[in-house]
């Protein structure tokens, strides 16, 4: 049985399919990699260029390098891939519809690893800055974030464009 897997960006505007295996599930430290997610590290995994395909919109494109270009969503920023030119696309993993069901397996540039990592666990957990349940009602509610699901159209007609 063939795996499907299905994601976007936070909007909506951009939605792909890729069939298979999603390859080399790694996370990646190096600092290009900070810089384009904005955090710490970037979760990254493959799939065949042939195995892959938009199913809504087209990213928009930045070339990070002369060899490496790195596609978003124009329209929310979403960073959603990875292209360095070869058989295959590298595909953000918290992109996914499940990013639970693609485990990364591999660290790379570890050079740029932050220090403090291993520390994490032992983070106090502040449960006073958690939502509360009717919180999260009301956010889910109200939220623009398009489910992680594909749907027929997107954004819903009745939200009015905000700028």
């Amino acid at each position: 049985m063939t795996h499907i897997h299905t994601g976007g960006c936070q909007c909506g505007a951009v939605r792909f399919r890729a069939e298979g295996e999603i390859g080399f599930p790694h996370l990646c430290h190096c600092r290009m990699c900070q810089k384009a997610a904005g955090n710490y590290f970037m979760p990254l995994g493959g799939v065949k260029w042939e195995n892959f395909s938009f199913t809504r919109g087209e990213p928009a494109w930045f070339h990070s390098s002369e060899t490496v270009k790195r596609g978003f969503c124009g329209k929310c920023g979403t960073p959603l891939f990875y292209d360095g030119g070869s058989d295959h696309i590298s595909i953000t993993l918290g992109s996914l519809d499940d990013p639970e069901s693609v485990k990364p397996r591999l660290q790379t540039n570890l050079m740029h690893k932050m220090s403090f990592f291993g520390e994490l666990d032992h983070l106090t957990h502040e449960t006073a800055m958690d939502m509360t349940p009717d919180e999260a009602r009301k956010v889910a509610a109200s939220s623009r974030q398009h489910p992680d699901h594909d749907t027929g159209v997107w954004p819903p007609e009745r939200w009015e464009e905000k700028s």
